[in-house]
């Protein structure tokens, strides 16, 4: 996607996101809305839609809402049509939609661990395909994969979830390497987040009496939104969103046992807040919890509404110039120092 000197977009197509009725989806169609784009908002929930459709006009872009579960493929097949038929040819696909339940393993029924998978896995897949099969028509467009660090190294009580996101690591690297041998211009990206401070541990299938909440260092939802539209943009093949996210996923790829036990420690409390919670209240696995959930979560006192790694890791080019300027500068007037 270009952008024009005015910051709106030349985008010729539409964006379609999944998830898009709340945190991170919600927040990056904000995002795209403020370069003028045009954006289907995929979720279960109308309530949500409707309330990221008024978010997405009110930053200047033009939004459609379209109901549909991702874990059905025929429903995201319909969802691209309508997305094409009625807002251009999708130029951009953002795969974020997703469910977790917060249990041990054990405690686990086999319903729960299909239902997580199929939406948090098999939904960046279908989403995928179906605008992969339009996109090859036209040899051009661009798909994002919403990973996590949690791509790279499981924590419990979230064991679903973290399959879920190790298998669309694997996915991810497999379709690349089959489009870079067919020579298309499609590119694939996936976006690996950290702790986000979102709506889903108010209405994530839990079997505590605490209610959950992110582990480590959380950040804001624009956080995120900010790093997948620089991705849209650029096409970069990964990006790493915080820091904590890189030492996490080098963290385990150089002491994975020594993280085991850390997590054994440390990965239960780290997961549960003070606050009590009914284990039996509404939650989304099965279906939408009514209502408008927004944006952000319960955490906004303790979350980063910026990340300095992102910052520096986002103007990499300037810094990357003005050092070796001022490296430049350095060598010559050194030279000049030592001329008589």
């Amino acid at each position: 996607m270009k952008l024009s000197s005015n910051n709106r977009s030349e985008l010729q197509g539409c964006v379609v996101i999944t998830g898009g009725s709340a945190g991170v989806g919600r927040a990056t169609a904000k995002e795209f809305a403020k370069k003028g784009a045009r954006i289907l908002l995929i979720a279960r929930g109308k309530d949500g839609l409707e309330g990221a459709k008024r978010d997405v006009e009110e930053c200047g872009g033009e939004a459609w809402i379209y109901i549909a579960d991702v874990a059905n493929a025929r429903e995201m097949e319909e969802a691209a049509s309508f997305a094409e038929e009625n807002l251009g040819p999708i130029a951009i696909w953002v795969n974020n939609a997703m469910v977790s339940v917060f249990s041990k393993a054990i405690d686990m029924s086999p319903e729960e661990f299909a239902r997580v998978t199929n939406v948090t896995y098999l939904g960046q897949v279908y989403g995928t395909l179906a605008a992969l099969k339009r996109m090859k028509q036209r040899n051009s467009g661009k798909i994002i994969l919403v990973g996590s660090a949690l791509s790279y190294r499981g924590i419990p009580l979230q064991s679903a979830y973290c399959a879920s996101k190790h298998a669309i690591q694997g996915f991810f690297e497999s379709l690349r390497a089959e489009l870079l041998h067919d020579n298309l211009n499609i590119d694939l990206s996936i976006v690996h987040l950290p702790a986000m401070n979102t709506t889903q541990f108010g209405w994530v299938k839990t079997r505590f009496t605490k209610k959950p909440k992110p582990m480590g260092k959380i950040y804001q939802p624009e956080v995120a939104a900010r790093a997948i539209v620089e991705v849209a943009e650029s096409g970069v093949r990964q990006r790493m969103v915080g820091y904590p996210t890189v030492q996490t996923i080098w963290g385990n790829k150089l002491v994975p046992e020594f993280l085991d036990h850390y997590m054994a420690k440390n990965g239960f409390d780290g997961q549960l807040s003070e606050k009590a919670e009914d284990p039996d209240r509404q939650h989304n696995l099965w279906e939408p919890v009514p209502g408008d959930q927004g944006v952000h979560g319960d955490f906004k006192n303790i979350a980063q509404d910026y990340s300095t790694f992102d910052e520096v890791y986002e103007h990499r080019r300037i810094i990357g110039v003005f050092g070796m300027a001022m490296l430049g500068v350095a060598l010559f007037t050194r030279f000049l120092k030592k001329e008589p």
